[in-house]
């Protein structure tokens, strides 16, 4: 039986991230969301303004409320009756106006921050190393771009203005109920204290059970997209796996339902008691004013005072519970900002050295070295290659060997530079990889890889991945080169047509030539090949061969592949074990060796395969 001879990289346990413990907000958290406004202070600061003096109109009508009734209704003057009333007419108009600009200005600072954090994280989950994506699920990446950031908006948009907002309201309110009554002010506010320790202590419960939700709206995501993607799928219909992938999806459903019941209903009842003791609140007034204070008598509270003092205890009802409650979301919203933070400070361990060197890709010979290379996955686990050493020209073939798991594809991540080597160094044209910019080895190195993989998109965008600026007959020649021109022009919209997710659309075989025709597009100096031809008929293989010995005429070729004609073909060949190089050569001198590749070659290859070579 054929052994497949492509191997990956050894998979790293999922849980790359480790989720921070349930805790108090860290200090660093919340200085780190007060820092995306920076960029936008001056707006931040009109904002602050516009709320400061919509907070100090708050006060003046039930000022107006007072003098109406003491100065101008008892007193019979209607002179000073219709001042009060035209001021009182002309505040809401100004609060209203003001308002609206500072709502204005707040959507504008609100979401241009979401922009930037949105951009900022995507841009950096662009720029971690390979071993990130091999431990994290797809769905919990998306999970974080979406459902964390999405559920950070209303904070960034109105959370902030509204605690300034609130703040100024509620200290306006209470310097004018101080003004009129400090004895009914203090009345008003002795429970004050008790509301806010509790308020901080239901706010924790709020953080726990908010980072519960979005960790479980993480999995769903998850689940969603292995399921519902084309692999997952088909993969679940061939297996009979459906109800199994129902039921999953269900307990994990189940789980949030029960998480967004519980978020709803933490503080519940203790924010129903802040809204039941306001609203008690004015009947102990009148009582406290009628008995002890003598209002409406001489010398005591005026009926002006006791109307105006109640109209600024409802204002400031509101203010209150929106800050306690804000307290409350906030502790759920940071813990949302943790988790978007946790990804951006992940290390990005492939960057540019100071100084790195930019070469043309014109000035390239594509000759590429392994000095004594060992490297780790993971830094307590065995070297995936150990010591390796070898030497590629322009022009010639190096072909990798062994069973699954020795360590062949590590050598092409490599040389590549998707991984930075632990010991010794990858060089090209005698320079460090780590010394040349990443631009430089992206316009360099082309790699087709066995899991061909395609954007949702048509075969055209497809193919300029290659080479953006290609033109028509540029495109046509690649695909020529790579046997998949007649079957584009075949196909309804041609290079137009849509290739579906993943390319699903287009068969295994025609996946790969597409993939090879974006390679030959690119027209790179060193050509990395993991079993590129593995999906394709003998016709189609033998068509494929004669255009790769074409593109790799001049150029350098890194190729794992289990088809016996690339083996053949190969200028050197690298038998892996155990990620060593265990032997090395032409394909007739390791035959004469009678070692492992000798032992390998016989278990791999049937009659048919011997009989079509000789």
């Amino acid at each position: 039986m054929a052994m497949r001879m492509g191997g990956g990289p050894r998979r790293l346990m999922a849980g790359y991230q480790q989720e921070r413990p349930a805790g108090k907000i860290q200090r660093s958290t919340l200085l780190r969301v007060l820092r995306l406004f920076r960029p936008y202070r001056w707006k931040v600061t009109g904002v602050l303004l516009i709320l400061v003096v919509v907070a100090g109109l708050g006060i003046v009508n039930p000022v107006m409320l007072k003098l109406i009734i003491d100065d101008a209704i008892l007193k019979r003057n209607v002179h000073l009756l219709l001042i009060f009333v035209g001021v009182m007419v002309i505040t809401p108009v100004i609060s209203t106006g003001l308002g609206v600009w500072q709502t204005y200005l707040n959507a504008v600072v609100g979401q241009r921050m979401m922009q930037d954090l949105r951009v900022a994280l995507y841009s950096h989950l662009q720029s971690l190393p390979l071993r990130f994506f091999t431990a994290t699920r797809t769905g919990e990446i998306q999970s974080r771009l979406t459902n964390d950031v999405g559920g950070v908006d209303s904070v960034i948009t109105n959370t902030a203005t509204s605690i300034v907002s609130n703040l100024t309201r509620a200290a306006a309110t209470l310097t004018g109920m101080a003004v009129l009554s400090w004895q009914l002010t203090l009345l008003s506010v002795v429970l004050m204290p008790v509301f806010l320790l509790v308020t901080a202590r239901v706010g924790e419960v709020r953080r726990r059970v908010s980072a519960d939700t979005q960790a479980t709206l993480a999995d769903l995501s998850a689940i969603a997209e292995e399921t519902l993607s084309v692999s997952g799928i088909l993969l679940s219909k061939v297996f009979g796996r459906e109800k199994v992938t129902q039921q999953r999806y269900v307990n994990e459903t189940g789980r949030l339902t029960d998480l967004m019941i519980r978020q709803q209903m933490v503080g519940r009842w203790f924010f129903g008691f802040i809204s039941t003791f306001f609203s008690i609140l004015p009947a102990l007034v009148y009582l406290v004013a009628g008995v002890f204070l003598g209002a409406g008598r001489a010398g005591g509270a005026s009926v002006g005072t006791l109307v105006a003092f109640t109209t600024f205890q409802s204002q400031l009802f509101f203010p209150v519970g929106q800050l306690l409650n804000i307290q409350v979301e906030l502790q759920g919203a940071l813990a949302l900002f943790e988790r978007i933070f946790q990804y951006l400070d992940e290390k990005v361990e492939i960057q540019d050295r100071e100084g790195a060197l930019a070469i043309p890709v014109a000035s390239i010979r594509g000759e590429l070295a392994f000095q004594g290379v060992t490297f780790r996955y993971e830094a307590e686990s065995p070297p995936a290659v150990r010591e390796i050493s070898f030497h590629a020209s322009p022009g010639q073939l190096i072909a990798l060997v062994g069973h699954s798991g020795a360590g062949k594809s590590t050598l092409t991540y490599l040389a590549a530079r998707l991984y930075d080597v632990d010991e010794g160094r990858v060089t090209l044209d005698g320079h460090d990889l780590r010394d040349l910019t990443q631009e430089t080895l992206r316009d360099a190195i082309a790699v087709v890889t066995q899991e061909t993989f395609l954007f949702h998109g048509t075969i055209r965008e497809n193919l300029l991945v290659g080479k953006a600026e290609a033109s028509q007959e540029e495109l046509e020649q690649a695909a020529r080169a790579a046997s998949i021109h007649d079957r584009i022009k075949e196909l309804p919209d041609g290079y137009d047509t849509m290739t579906g997710e993943r390319g699903y659309r287009l068969s295994g075989g025609e996946k790969q030539r597409v993939a090879l025709a974006r390679a030959i597009l690119k027209n790179p100096r060193v050509l990395v090949l993991d079993e590129a031809t593995s999906a394709l008929d003998t016709h189609s293989e033998r068509a494929i061969q004669s255009a790769l010995e074409t593109l790799m005429e001049g150029r350098t070729t890194i190729a794992i592949a289990h088809r016996l004609s690339t083996i053949l073909a190969a200028d050197q060949i690298l038998v892996l074990d155990h990620g060593e190089i265990v032997e090395r050569g032409t394909h007739t001198e390791l035959l004469a060796q009678e070692g492992v590749y000798s032992r390998l070659y016989f278990e791999q290859f049937a009659s048919s395969d011997l009989e079509r070579v000789g």
